[in-house]
């Protein structure tokens, strides 16, 4: 009982904090999923993005810009990371996996070039959280509205755009791009264009989180892409993903849920090194749990490598 008790005691302890962090990191599963299930294009330049966002927003605020135009700025270099992922797979052929690597590599030294050393302190700073209404700035309440707002503005504005005529191309295209092409569909444009916004999504959470916790890191983005992909398949897993709403409000909940299980896990006593292997495990046991109710293991596969 003891131990139940100090560990839900921890946990309140730490929700406001992990709540703030969550809705600040959904955009980079915003920013994953968009390539992934929209477009049915496996990036990785997440992982990339996310940092760039932050070291550009970093930078910018130390230099003495306004906040929300530092985080306006991340977007557009967010942006051009995806585009240039995207161009790569489509002028060179190159699989979309290795072109976000590559990309993704080349971005850790452009972060560098950017701050001109590993890291960069902002505190002491202002930020967009400051401008909360009815709270004290700094506090976690200041973030979770903040992030909130942006959240929701950015979920309507999806479900907007989706459902229009370029949003209905950039759909169809991710689901037969040949059928798409033959309507005269540019799967270029498209492509580009989703994969540029979803980058543009991990950006503007890597500047969020520069501006929350105060200070840019060129090695921030480490491992972000496998909590981001645990996130998507929670999210997905609860509220499903067979409407835009549906797929759209996914990366918020699964965000929100993953980073409440972390903190409990850390309540517990888990030793953070942990995390990743338990992370990695999660992820691998949604992604293996359709075949194996089909009942489709590994033997179907082996037989058909030798057909």
């Amino acid at each position: 009982m003891e131990f139940i008790s100090s560990t839900f005691t921890s946990y309140v302890a730490l929700f406001p904090v992990t709540l703030a962090q969550s809705l600040i990191l959904a955009f980079v599963v915003m920013g994953i999923m968009i390539p992934f299930r929209t477009l049915h294009f496996p990036d990785l330049t997440s992982e990339g993005a996310y940092p760039l966002g932050g070291c550009v927003c970093g930078m910018l605020i130390a230099a003495g810009v306004n906040p929300a135009l530092a985080i306006i700025a991340a977007l557009l270099c967010g942006f051009a990371a995806g585009c240039c992922t995207a161009f790569i797979h489509l002028r060179f052929r190159i699989h979309t996996l290795l072109a976000g690597i590559l990309m993704m590599t080349m971005l850790y030294s452009i972060n560098l070039r950017i701050m001109g050393k590993s890291n960069l302190s902002i505190f002491g700073t202002g930020s967009v959280f400051d401008w909360a209404p009815f709270v004290t700035p700094g506090f976690p309440a200041s973030k979770i509205i903040i992030a909130g707002i942006i959240g929701a503005g950015v979920f309507l504005a999806l479900n907007w755009f989706f459902k229009t005529e370029r949003g209905t191309a950039m759909r169809a295209v991710g689901a037969n791009p040949a059928m798409a092409e033959a309507q005269g569909i540019s799967v270029w444009v498209s492509t580009i264009g989703g994969v540029g916004l979803a980058s543009a999504f991990s950006a503007t959470s890597g500047a969020l989180m520069v501006q929350s916790q105060g200070f840019a890191d060129v090695n921030m983005g480490l491992g972000i892409l496998i909590n981001g992909l645990a996130a998507l398949m929670i999210g997905e897993a609860i509220v499903g993903k067979h409407s835009v709403f549906r797929q759209l409000l996914a990366p918020f909940v699964g965000a929100i849920i993953y980073y409440q299980l972390v903190s409990l896990c850390l309540a517990a006593g888990m030793p953070p090194p942990d995390l990743k292997l338990a992370t990695g495990l999660f992820v691998l046991a949604m992604l293996a749990l359709p075949s194996l109710k089909r009942g489709r293991g590994g033997a179907p596969a082996r037989e058909k490598f030798r057909e």
